[in-house]
């Protein structure tokens, strides 16, 4: 928004003594203030963003927003410069709406999905849906912007202005549909405050993140930030009731009086899963809506792909299309890149798959709903980051042993820990679940997964889990290129002579 100024009560903002400041700008970063910028001094996890006000007030800081703290730290500083001073509770709920409404616009219809896995998917296949249907439609999230605008995102929910700016820029481009992943992190920080969603979807809760949130109830509160704060009171929260914790969901939903479509294999639920029937290619869906039957081919792997489409469905629907015109999309709905997605095929047919699956539950529920596309045996490749939730180290090893025929470890993004201590931990899961003899420990990644294609005969399948979509592997300060997709295609290729 180039040359744009707004006053601070035109941004909802109040400055102690009632000071006056015209605002050109906004910024969490000290190094991009600029005249009459906005600084917004945020706590942190390690340091309080108190401490960079004196920085931000030398590049011409206009106005300063912070918590109590904030301002007791910056205090000299800020007594010494003429910026208006804002000191709110929750400062990052405060930007979150300052930022909406200094950039003003958002594609007119958004969704925001938020659960441990199947984020990423279910907001592809609502832009998938949307875009079907004629619509200009993107999503946001993991994997950056997609569809019909395109940015990349260093975050799965980014920061308020990056978000809001983004949103503005797509709205510009003529984008009138939107669906985006609500992060964990993103909820807590209060990032997703200030955007106007129609509706909510609920995936899943099972162990992550817990590096960052202090238990399993501050982990689901965060998640549950969206519907208890977020979503406004006549919007439609679209909940996968197969799994027992968003019963808690539906509850919130219920107290603020939202409508809610359920969707799940339940008796009872809005749009209910019948049956599947898997193909080497894809799925057969027979799904109730509302008391109609429909049936439809998706060429999709993986069951639980089923329960993610539909969830999309459920969103689209609660925003205010057709439920026939959506169902009649699906038949046509892609993979998402990195989630049960194809890599390559041997020329004995056997084939290698790509999945981002980096918690426990998403191992066993990748290979669970592989293993049915699968005449042969289901060999694993599974690993754990470094810096990161250590408790899931194990149990990513025991999923990985309990759901498929033979297991190869090997390193994930190791980051700042030896890449030997991480493995070691997965392979204890793995021997707890009495699978060591079937399983191998290969450090290196890249000869892993040449292992893994090698092992492979005709009616095999290797799986390889943890990275998906990304396109580096960070070790140490480093990060070094390496897609699992190319990996296999050049494994393939080495194994078959130029076959892939």
């Amino acid at each position: 928004m180039v040359g744009q100024v707004k006053s601070l009560a035109e941004l909802g903002l109040t400055a102690q003594g009632g000071r006056q400041a015209q605002v050109t700008g906004l910024a969490v970063d000290s190094r991009e203030v600029k005249d009459g910028y906005l600084f917004a001094a945020l706590p942190g996890s390690r340091v309080h963003g108190g401490e960079f006000t004196q920085y931000a007030l030398r590049m011409g800081a206009g106005a300063v927003l912070t918590d109590a703290k904030g301002a007791q730290i910056a205090a000299e500083f800020l007594s010494l410069s003429d910026a208006a001073l804002i000191v709110a509770e929750d400062p990052r709920q405060t930007l979150a709406f300052a930022a909406a409404l200094w950039f003003g616009a958002q594609p007119e219809v958004m969704v925001a999905v938020t659960g441990t896995n199947g984020k990423t998917s279910v907001s592809s296949f609502c832009r998938q849906i949307w875009s079907e249907m004629g619509f200009d439609a993107i999503n946001l999230g993991t994997t950056g912007v997609e569809g019909a605008f395109q940015a990349p995102l260093a975050h799965t929910t980014p920061d308020p202005i990056t978000l809001h700016r983004v949103l503005a820029a797509a709205e510009a481009e003529g984008v009138t549909h939107a669906a985006m992943e609500a992060s964990s992190h993103g909820l807590d920080q209060g990032r997703l405050d200030g955007v106007r969603i129609q509706a909510a979807g609920f995936t899943n809760f099972s162990q992550d993140h817990l590096d960052y949130h202090e238990s399993f109830e501050a982990y689901f509160n965060a998640k549950a930030g969206l519907f208890d704060r977020v979503l406004p009171e006549d919007g439609v929260a679209v909940l996968n009731m197969d799994d027992p914790a968003v019963a808690r969901v539906a509850e919130i939903a219920r107290a603020r009086g939202q409508d809610m479509i359920a969707v799940g294999r339940k008796p009872g639920c809005d749009l209910q899963l019948q049956a599947q029937r898997f193909e080497a290619t894809g799925q057969e869906l027979r799904f109730d809506w509302k008391g109609q039957v429909q049936q439809v081919r998706l060429p999709l792997i993986g069951g639980f792909q089923a329960e993610n489409v539909l969830l999309a469905a459920g969103l689209v629907i609660a925003a205010g299309a057709d439920a026939q015109e959506v169902f009649e999309t699906l038949p046509r709905m892609r993979t998402v890149k990195g989630r049960m997605q194809l890599a390559a095929t041997r020329s004995n047919g056997a084939a290698v798959f790509v999945d981002y699956a980096h918690t426990p539950d998403a191992v066993a529920t990748a290979l669970s709903a592989l293993r049915p596309h699968v005449m042969g045996r289901l060999v694993a490749i599974v690993g754990a980051g470094g810096d990161r939730d250590t408790a899931k180290r194990p149990l990513m090893g025991r999923a990985a042993a309990e759901n498929a025929d033979l297991v190869i470890v090997t390193d994930d993004n190791p980051r700042s820990e030896d890449p030997g201590t991480i493995r070691a931990a997965v392979m204890q899961g793995i021997a707890g679940a009495g699978g060591i003899d079937t399983a191998t420990e290969v450090g290196d990644r890249a000869e892993a997964i040449l292992r893994g294609v090698d092992l492979l005969g005709p009616g095999d399948a290797l799986l390889i889990c943890g990275k998906g979509h990304e396109t580096g592997q960070i070790v140490g300060d480093d990060v070094f290129p390496f897609d699992d997709s190319e990996q296999a295609s050049v494994a393939v290729s080495a194994l078959d002579g130029g076959l892939a």
